[in-house]
């Protein structure tokens, strides 16, 4: 099958268990049982910008080598992230993906790259963040259903008894 005929899921991950949660469920619950030479997933990690990082962790500093040193650490969040992704990928012998590191928003680089991609459905997770935390924060997945030019199916991870939100 020609891989422009194939529909294109587009999965929003980062380093969070509710990212690499939505994409396994997204390849056991959809690609996999509905045939999985029909379909072509993206991945997309977004990394906020280094000097973005710094003025929340410490308005006022924005030297080099502290912008070098979070960049370093950003980049190595992204590859645990590709890893994972790869990972769960091969585990069920699905091949036809591509991982794509971007940097910006989350909510508006997930919603271009639909565009861009030509997406039929995007995937997100749910963090479950309490009200205060969504606030603050904005929540992903909420802008995407609202914004995105596709489906949007938001995976919620499975809480134990004992978790709280916030």
């Amino acid at each position: 099958m020609a891989g422009k005929s194939k529909k294109v899921i587009v999965v929003g991950v980062d380093d969070g268990a509710e990212s690499l949660h939505s994409l396994e469920w997204a390849l056991d619950h959809i690609v996999m049982p509905m045939n999985d030479q029909h379909y072509r997933l993206v991945m997309i990690h977004v990394k906020v910008p280094a000097l973005y990082v710094l003025r929340l962790a410490s308005p006022g500093i924005a030297g080099g080598d502290a912008i070098t040193k979070v960049e370093t650490e950003l980049k190595k969040c992204a590859a645990v992230v590709s890893k994972s992704v790869a990972e769960a990928c091969e585990k069920r012998s699905f091949k036809d993906f591509e991982m794509e590191v971007a940097e910006g928003d989350p909510r508006e680089v997930l919603c271009e790259a639909v565009v861009r991609h030509k997406a039929q459905m995007l995937v997100v997770g749910s963090h479950g963040y309490g009200t205060f935390k969504r606030v603050i924060l904005g929540s992903v997945s909420d802008y995407c259903a609202h914004h995105a030019d596709c489906s949007v199916l938001i995976v919620k991870k499975e809480k134990s008894h004992h978790q709280h939100s916030d």
